[in-house]
This record gives structure tokens, C-alpha cells and sequence, in this order.
């Protein structure tokens, strides 16, 4: 299988998707660029992460599907603000991110089977600790606008608990914005809250709550196109079942990480058989 980097792709056909990869041998793949652990760039430049290595994984066995001799990769960054844009307007056929999925969101795109679930929290500095939801209440809190996590903040005002929004493009941005003080806190998905703190340049010490906002539940993200979906899910189904999993999840976390219980739970029952 061939891959392939792309910046600015022609738009591809919003319908009948399957048949135009029999056309082309090409699959647009949305990606990205920080959302460690799930999508992101590495030092290399390549789109790297669980959703990207989920993604080959499902190209390699749509090929096998449509019993094509190659099938090329082309990799386009996407973002959080364009990334539902990319999807509707064929910029990409498959978004490979952290992209949770939502009844409204789905009103517009279609979405995969499960691939991951999650809670959200928050991290804050930990000499000026923000330990507790309730906490949150008056505190500057970094968040990406138009993100489930806003939503999940935003829900908490009839509790009392009426958080002054910091809006950030980026996650990075929104761990820097609390070591530089323009938010007391910042709130998104858990394990990117830990890539983010592990992974990004040295500062202040970071503390993250024990607390949850909301369970966030990853799915791909794709055009509505019903013979797309299925071939994604039945995609995603074999590798459920075939041990693949576990050797994405060596090659992300490392040898000694296994699935959460929840996860594990949520992927075998979307392990369906073929009859």
C-alpha cells in the first residue's frame, strides 16, 4: 500500500464513495496535528497516533474488501474548526482524529462504530490548584470553542457553576495559556490532557482533577454514504476481532498499556460477525 502526504486536495465526490476508490486507488485521510495521543504529527512530520494507526488499518482492509492492488494514502491536516467543513465538502473522505460523536454532529455527517471512550477533566497549576468541578465557578477556564467540552461546561450553569470561558485554538495552546496565567485552568479530554502535559515543551507543574465533565465517545468521522460506513465498520469489526488492536495499542502506548475495561467493553460490542 502506498502512502502519501497532501496539503490542498481537489474536493472529492460527496456520493458513492466506494466506487470512486475503485476509480482512483486513493483514500483522502484527515488528520490532526495535535491531538496526542489520537492524531498528531510527529517529529518526523508524519501524521502518527491511535486514530491515524486505526485508520491504515481500515484502509488496508478496505483494499482487501474491494480486492484492490493498491490503495494510496493521502494525508491532509485538518482542525478542530474545519474538520466537519473537510469532511462534507469530499476535502476528505475519513477524518482520523479525536472527534467525539453527538446527535447534532450527525445531523450533518455520518460517524463510524465506536472507537474509544473516554472522560473529560481538566488540568490546572499545581501551585494554584483547581481540584474539583465545582471549582471551576468564576475561574478562567481554556477551551476549544465549538468542542463537546465547551458544551459539557456550558451545561454545568444551572449547578452553579458558571465558568469565564477562555477560548484557544489549539490544545497546546490552551496547557500554555494555564503555565502563562490567561486561564486558571484548562479543560478537554483526559488522555490528551496527558499527552499534551507529557509530551509538550517543560513548564510549571501541571495537576489534573480526578473529576470528569463528560464521557466522550470517539468515532471516524465521514460523509453520509451508507456503502462508505458499512465498509469502514465492517473494516473496524475484523480489526476488533483479529488482534490488531493490540498492536496498535503496542505501537501508541506502549508494550505494557491494555484497553480500559470500558473501552474494551465498547469495541467487542462493536466486533460484529460478518453473518
Amino acid at each position: 500500500m502506498l502512502t502519501g502526504c497532501a496539503t490542498a486536495p481537489g474536493a472529492a465526490s460527496a456520493k458513492d464513495t466506494v466506487a470512486r476508490l475503485g476509480e482512483t486507488k486513493s483514500l483522502t485521510l484527515g488528520y490532526r496535528e495535535d491531538s496526542k495521543p489520537f492524531s498528531f504529527k510527529d517529529e518526523k512530520g508524519s501524521p502518527a497516533g491511535y486514530s491515524v494507526e486505526l485508520c491504515k488499518r481500515v484502509a488496508a482492509q478496505i483494499q482487501q474488501q474491494l480486492k484492490l492492488p493498491q490503495l494510496e494514502l493521502k494525508w491532509v491536516p485538518v482542525t478542530v474548526a474545519s474538520r466537519m467543513q473537510a469532511v462534507r465538502d469530499g476535502t476528505v473522505d475519513l477524518e482520523c482524529g479525536s472527534t467525539s460523536r453527538t446527535f447534532d454532529r450527525e445531523a450533518t455527517v455520518d460517524f463510524s462504530n465506536t472507537i474509544w471512550v473516554q472522560d473529560s477533566s481538566f488540568v490546572s497549576l499545581a501551585s494554584a490548584p483547581v481540584v474539583r468541578v465545582a471549582d471551576l465557578n468564576g475561574k478562567k477556564v481554556g477551551v476549544i470553542a465549538g468542542s463537546t467540552t465547551e458544551a459539557a461546561l456550558k451545561a454545568l450553569a444551572p449547578a452553579g457553576v458558571v465558568p469565564v470561558f477562555v477560548l484557544v485554538p489549539t490544545h497546546s495552546d490552551g496547557v500554555a495559556a494555564v503555565r502563562d496565567g490567561r486561564a486558571d485552568a484548562y479543560a478537554t479530554d483526559r488522555l490528551i490532557l496527558v499527552g499534551e502535559v507529557l509530551g509538550g515543551p517543560p513548564g510549571a507543574t501541571l495537576m489534573m482533577s480526578d473529576e470528569s465533565l463528560s464521557i466522550e465517545t470517539y468515532s471516524l468521522m465521514m460523509r453520509r454514504d451508507a456503502d462508505f460506513r458499512l465498509a469502514v465498520n465492517r473494516a473496524l469489526a475484523e480489526i476488533y476481532r483479529n488482534g490488531e488492536l493490540g498492536k496498535v495499542f503496542q505501537q501508541v502506548f506502549g508494550a505494557n498499556v491494555r484497553p480500559s475495561r470500558l473501552l474494551e467493553a465498547a469495541l467487542l460490542l462493536n466486533a460484529l460477525p460478518e453473518r
